[in-house]
């Protein structure tokens, strides 16, 4: 089988090249899935994001290797696997990030990706809900709305900011990123709008797109250098399906740099250690890697307007009829929609921290219903300095990878994130909040010195499902791909996903992760 076009995963990035790469009618594209169809109640309701995190039939469920700086525990890494992606199973926020992450871009000689020449990009995903501005989009593909969440806690807490100093901001996405307020959101008309049913459900049809899921790409064939096609197994068979123009790879920041290695391009001396065939020796393969870590700052709740009383057997059926009739109630939110971006201390120039309120406690990622009714406010340090990587275990394409995140090895992460603490406590001790607020439960009142919160911390903190920059886009000697995407060293190869981002952003990945595949199949398209 000959395509011009192999896609690599179906997620996020592979969706939107799908779309754009097959309305050249002359294009053929073939598009491939490890996973499934997410065409499913549990990804279209907002609130029933945790079934398909912990789902092996949708989700990776990778675990990083013990990490040394958090006391030895292997964090979940869960990636989506299915049609769309992380897009059909992330919290739903929509947040690009700010003029500076992309300044720091053009700065390590990335002239093409300045804030000038992205955010006509951003504005080309959206439909957003406030209507077309200087930096807002409104005849995108992607519904982007403005939260209407009406939970009083939401109130409570924005209010709580205002008191504690830090100023309100109606649109995170437009000319100022810092403050607090209501996140937009991928939620539309009660359903989450992912990007498998904006950008891929409507050109299904189209005759020159195949689309093969439960399809598990196994290597890349290359000619020399160039790279010709894939081996792929496609209900248990294998095949092999050859490019006449590109191989792009979507997998993501875990499975990309993984097929690239098991199929020879990498660091020479560890992919000979495992066994594997050096096509090309490109040290930057699997490095970099980058992800934001959250600290939990927990509060009883006096009052029940918490996410609790849905851990019931009752309200949870009420709430789940309600939705499936009307596609409102609870089941229609995320709960994720109030937050902001703030300095963690007056030494910080620029906001250095992101925020997320959530009206219940998360335990082991939903696996454990909290309690008791209680809230808790999610801190991240925007830019961490740590860097971790993602390596192989073996030279089997079905052996998972090793991730090491390596967070906190900079000693400055672990300051930020002591910082956000006493941020968010501030936050949470205002008048506003002191009708709902009970003691705090995590870290608790009785952990105050440096000591004490870098040991929580290490004990608590859990990753933001942030997970990007192992096949870094640069110009420097671990680069892994340039301007254009294009793999260094290579031919007809290119990587279109979370993985090409040198720096971290100050941001929720799937709307960058969005831009970049609308700005790479403009590149490609124009040749």
């Amino acid at each position: 089988m000959n395509y011009d076009y192999l896609i690599v995963g179906a997620g996020s990035a592979g969706c939107v090249l799908a779309n754009r790469l097959t309305e050249n009618l002359k294009n053929n594209v073939a598009l491939f899935e490890a996973g499934e169809s997410s065409d499913i109640w549990k990804v279209k309701m907002p609130l029933a994001l945790l079934y398909t995190m912990h789902d092996p039939k949708y989700n990776w469920k990778y675990y990083s290797e013990p990490e040394p700086h958090l006391n030895n525990r292997r964090l979940f890494c869960p990636r989506g696997k299915m049609v769309g992606g992380c897009s059909a199973h992330n919290g739903m926020v929509f947040v690009r990030g700010n003029e500076d992450d992309y300044k720091r871009w053009e700065s390590l000689g990335l002239k093409s990706w300045s804030y000038s020449q992205i955010l006509p990009y951003f504005k080309k995903i959206e439909n957003w809900s406030g209507g077309e501005n200087q930096y807002r989009g409104s005849f995108g593909l992607l519904p982007v709305n403005q939260s209407k969440n009406s939970n009083p806690l939401f109130g409570a807490f924005l209010n709580s900011a205002s008191e504690a100093g830090y100023k309100i901001n109606p649109d995170m996405n437009g000319a100022d990123q810092e403050g607090f307020g209501m996140f937009d959101t991928t939620i539309h008309k009660g359903e989450r709008a992912s990007v498998y049913k904006y950008y891929l459900e409507p050109i299904k049809s189209r005759e020159n797109l195949s689309l093969f899921t439960k399809a598990y790409v196994e290597k890349i064939i290359f000619e020399g250098k160039k790279a010709i096609g894939i081996e792929v197994r496609i209900k248990n068979k294998l095949e092999k399906i050859y490019a006449n123009k590109e191989l792009i790879l979507s997998g993501g920041s875990i499975n990309s740099p993984h097929l690239l290695m098991v199929s020879g391009v990498g660091d020479a001396d560890h992919l000979k250690e495992k066994g594997v065939n050096v096509i090309h020796d490109l040290k930057g393969v699997g490095k970099n890697l980058q992800d934001h870590l959250e600290t939990y700052i927990q509060q009883e709740c006096k009052t029940s307007d918490t996410l609790y009383s849905y851990t019931k057997l009752l309200p949870k059926i009420f709430a789940g009829i309600q939705w499936f009739l009307s596609k409102s109630g609870p089941c229609s939110h995320s709960f994720l929609e109030a937050g902001g971006f703030a300095k963690s201390s007056e030494n910080r120039e620029k906001p250095n921290i992101q925020f997320h309120f959530f009206p219940s406690f998360v335990i082991n990622h939903g696996l454990i219903p909290p309690g008791s009714h209680g809230y808790q406010l999610h801190a991240s340090p925007n830019h961490p300095k740590s860097r971790g990587s993602v390596t192989l275990n073996t030279s089997n394409p079905y052996d998972y990878p090793k991730i090491l995140f390596n967070y906190l090895e900079n000693e400055d992460d672990l300051k930020q994130t002591r910082e956000c603490i006493h941020v968010a406590r501030r936050i949470l001790s205002q008048p506003s909040l002191k009708l709902y607020s009970g003691k705090e439960v995590g870290p608790g009142n009785h952990v105050q010195s440096d000591d004490e919160l870098d040991e929580y911390i290490r004990s608590n903190a859990e990753t933001a499902y942030h997970p990007c920059g192992t096949l870094k886009m640069g110009i420097d000697k671990m680069s892994v791909v340039d301007e254009n995407l294009k793999i260094y060293g290579l031919k007809n190869i290119r990587v279109v996903d979370a993985s090409i981002m040198p720096e971290i952003p100050s941001a929720n990945l799937n709307a960058p992760t969005l831009m970049i595949a609308e700005k790479a199949s403009d590149t490609i398209l124009n040749g």
